[in-house]
């Protein structure tokens, strides 16, 4: 097989790996479901090996939308880290076989303490799976590894069970994207949403003009303010705007009267206003919907405190 064939075919079998889990989903999935939307306390998630560098990413993705999780090693849980878990946790624990032994050596502890478990296995037969509080099946018909053996199908099924668990998980809380952007404020999604029109307005050398300002006139102001458009204020008020291609209608329909035609006859007089507070995601969604690239920014007395246009909006 060629380097391409082996490729396709791993990808074709974790594919399938992935629906194959849907079948799987039964009542101990929503009973897991449930339980973590009862945890007072944390999500706890633990595993050995490759399962654990798994648990770990499914904590990550739990944490980031609205369930607090992390990842703790097994061997560390032995040497005094079993006091993190409290009464009010849920632990998960990822085995592919369901018989990993430093699982299982403190399953009995849960137990005791009355701890929420939940098993995560191919092995609905193992002692994690038969000692858990529930148990979410992942087993698959074999491993995407042309010799059968390493981890790949197995850990992507379980990795796409985590993110299903998280998705249903999302939907349940009412996790919004305001919510994700506090859990993320330096990605490009919270900037997005937590940065306002006050923080990437220009406020300074606005292009603005007077209404009577002949049309030839107004194509120089246009191209000098650099933003492509020109407000028109008449006594401190807004009175309209023109953008360049407002002139460029202007001059196809108006021809040789363009040129003394006055800016007030041809604006806009209605332009978006925006206050200082409102996010850049709502800019974003206002210069969609209306396929315009500039808003105003206003004070309460709707005069001009600046300009947001595209470019402002790329974080």
């Amino acid at each position: 097989m060629t380097n391409r064939e082996i490729a396709e075919q791993c990808l074709r079998d974790e594919a399938q790996a992935i629906l194959s889990l849907i079948p799987q989903l039964d009542d101990e999935f929503d009973k897991a479901v449930n339980l973590i939307l009862a945890c007072h306390g944390k999500v706890i998630l633990t595993g050995v090996g490759k399962s654990g560098h798994i648990a770990a990413k499914i904590a990550a993705t739990l944490s980031s939308t609205g369930t607090p999780a992390f990842y703790v090693s097994p061997l560390d849980l032995y040497h005094g880290d079993l006091g993190v878990i409290t009464r009010s946790d849920v632990v998960v624990a990822i085995s592919n076989s369901g018989m990993t032994d430093e699982l299982l050596r403190f399953i009995p502890f849960l137990m005791e303490e009355q701890i929420p478990l939940i098993g995560i296995t191919s092995n609905p037969e193992s002692l994690l799976a038969r000692n858990a509080t529930c148990h979410i099946n992942v087993s698959i018909r074999r491993e995407a590894c042309p010799l059968g053996l390493a981890p790949t199908s197995s850990t992507t099924a379980t990795l796409a069970m985590g993110d299903a668990l998280a998705c249903v998980l999302i939907d349940r809380r009412q996790f919004k994207e305001r919510d994700f952007a506090r859990f993320h404020p330096g990605g490009s999604l919270g900037k997005r949403l937590l940065t306002r029109a006050r923080d990437v307005m220009r406020s300074d050398e606005l292009p603005v003009i007077g209404a009577d300002m002949p049309m030839q006139e107004v194509v120089i102001h246009v191209s000098q303010g650099r933003l492509g458009l020109c407000v028109i204020v008449e006594e401190g008020a807004i009175v309209g705007i023109i953008t360049d291609g407002d002139v460029r209608r202007a001059m196809q329909k108006l021809k040789e009267r363009f040129f003394e035609t006055l800016v007030h006859e041809v604006m806009t007089r209605e332009p978006k206003c925006v206050t200082p507070n409102v996010k850049i995601s709502e800019i974003q969604r206002i210069l969609q919907d209306n396929k315009i690239h500039a808003v105003l920014v206003v004070d309460d007395n709707h005069r001009l405190l600046g300009i947001v246009d595209n470019f402002s909006c790329v974080l």
